[in-house]
């Protein structure tokens, strides 16, 4: 009976366990609708637009090359000054005096140099009569070379004396236009310390101060528009020089534009100067196909037999509005995912309409 009875409860447990069970129902995953693009490269070609000011292509930072007290200064800011002109004067009453000790001195040893050649005479024709000895002889000699350096030294003395005396009076290198100063009368200025900034005339530069990413990768055409903001026709110009250094303070690298017939434009106007890459082939995709693998830029590709994506970095040459270039990782004919990357897995089949060309 015991049998019976238990036999009977597991069939019910067993049965009971079989009604609660939930039942499992093989639902196939559902296709994911994307949209796509197929790759299709092209030449790029943009615009870059900055300021920037005029600039003399050719600048002197002028300064005494000797220190003393500035008695003179003759020119200021904005002055048009010639080649040879001068600028300022210090006090040459210290210099004058060591012309005049060096004087002296030349003085001094070009009596003993005469001293000395009277002897050596002297001793030559009593060695030819031979009252004299070929040591004496030899003396005289070695005593009239040694006057005679010391002459030499003596001149040299003074031809610098007379040199640092002319260094009283501080000339302008070119003809052009004092830019800045930065001394005044009383002022004990030092040697090579600067007084006067000397802005050459004849060509100009328009000097740029241009964004470090926007020449990343990228090189500029030679041929640049740059316009005067105060107006005026458009100067043509080309790129001179671009600095192979990044000013850490602003980011941005300097460029320099050689200018054509811009004589009559002022120093320091403002510009703004309008420039064109290189063009370079790449593939324009709109930002919604942009994905990430591992942290670097990518996208999702679709094999057009199987419908199955796969991740594919890339590198990107530029960003825009709404869109993005992409330099490699791609090659022309290939399906990208342009809308619909989010939540997609390696290998996933989706659907997609027809790819738009």
């Amino acid at each position: 009976m015991r049998r019976v009875l238990t036999s009977a409860l597991l069939a019910f447990s067993f049965a009971s366990l079989t009604a609660c069970a939930p039942k499992e129902e093989a639902r196939e995953k559902e296709v994911r609708h994307v949209e796509a693009v197929v790759v299709k490269a092209e030449p790029l070609s943009e615009t870059i637009s900055t300021t920037g000011e005029i600039s003399a292509r050719v600048q002197s930072d002028l300064s005494f090359r000797t220190s003393g007290r500035i008695t003179e200064r003759l020119v200021d800011v904005g002055d048009r000054v010639k080649a040879g002109q001068v600028l300022a004067r210090i006090d040459a009453e210290e210099q004058k005096a060591d012309l005049e000790v060096a004087l002296a001195s030349l003085l001094s040893d070009e009596a003993q140099l005469t001293e000395a050649q009277q002897a050596f005479d002297r001793q030559e024709r009593l060695f030819a009569t031979g009252v004299t000895t070929r040591a004496a002889l030899d003396e005289a000699r070695e005593t009239l070379l040694r006057a005679r350096a010391t002459v030499e030294a003596a001149q040299a003395d003074v031809d610098t004396a007379n040199d640092t005396l002319g260094q009283a009076d501080l000339e302008a290198d070119a003809a052009g236009i004092i830019t800045a100063r930065s001394a005044e009368v009383g002022q004990v200025a030092q040697a090579a310390e600067l007084i006067f900034t000397l802005a050459h005339d004849g060509p100009r530069d328009a000097v740029l101060e241009a964004d470090e990413s926007s020449l990343l990768g990228r090189e500029l055409e030679d041929n640049v528009e740059v316009r005067v903001l105060t107006g005026g026709e458009p100067l043509k110009a080309k790129v001179r020089e671009i600095s192979p250094t990044i000013d850490t303070t602003t980011g941005t690298i300097r460029i320099k534009l050689a200018l054509e017939d811009a004589a009559d434009v002022r120093l320091g106007s403002a510009v703004v100067a309008t420039v064109s890459y290189k063009p370079v082939t790449t593939i324009e995709l709109p930002w919604s196909a942009m994905a990430s693998a591992a942290g670097q830029p990518a996208v999702w590709t679709i094999d057009p037999k199987t419908r199955a994506v796969s991740i594919r970095p890339v590198t990107v040459l530029a960003y825009g509005a709404e869109r993005f270039f992409v330099q490699s990782g791609l090659t022309e004919g290939e399906v990208v995912v342009s809308n619909g990357t989010k939540f997609l897995s390696e290998g996933e089949v989706v659907a997609f309409e027809e790819a738009i060309q």
